[in-house]
């Protein structure tokens, strides 16, 4: 099983990330070898998440990462976990990754986008499960 975080060119998945996304902004994340926080954009478009290092994006822009949708349970606050305002989780059944927004309205905003993007994938394989046993 793939982890929620992959390579880019893996899950970019013919996903056109740079035009019509579902919602972009500035998150703070924390990176994957060594712990510290850094700024990253944000792009969320057809159940994938990906980040950039500035918000120039464009068809030859390279994704830093991408989280599939797919391998979400939950999207919730976490201001209680990591000590930190305006921050929330995105869980997986291997593991949680932290993200903090500049606001309270931006946090609740991602946390709405990403919850209505997880409801949509797991209606879209109920979906599929019913018309594979008909």
């Amino acid at each position: 099983m793939m982890g929620m975080f992959a390579r880019a060119q893996d899950l970019a998945d013919g996903v056109e990330f740079w035009h019509s996304q579902e919602r972009t902004g500035w998150l703070m994340k924390q990176g994957a070898v060594i712990k510290t926080w850094r700024r990253r954009f944000f792009v969320l478009k057809q159940g994938k998440i990906f980040w950039f290092k500035d918000d120039n994006i464009s068809s030859v822009s390279k994704p830093r990462g991408v989280i599939d949708i797919s391998q979400c349970l939950s999207v919730k606050g976490a201001e209680d976990v990591i000590n930190r305002p305006h921050s929330f989780e995105i869980s997986t059944q291997a593991e949680s990754n932290y993200y903090i927004a500049d606001t309270d309205k931006e946090k609740e905003d991602w946390i709405n986008a990403i919850g209505r993007a997880i409801v949509r994938h797991s209606r879209s394989m109920a979906d599929r499960e019913v018309l594979d046993y008909s």
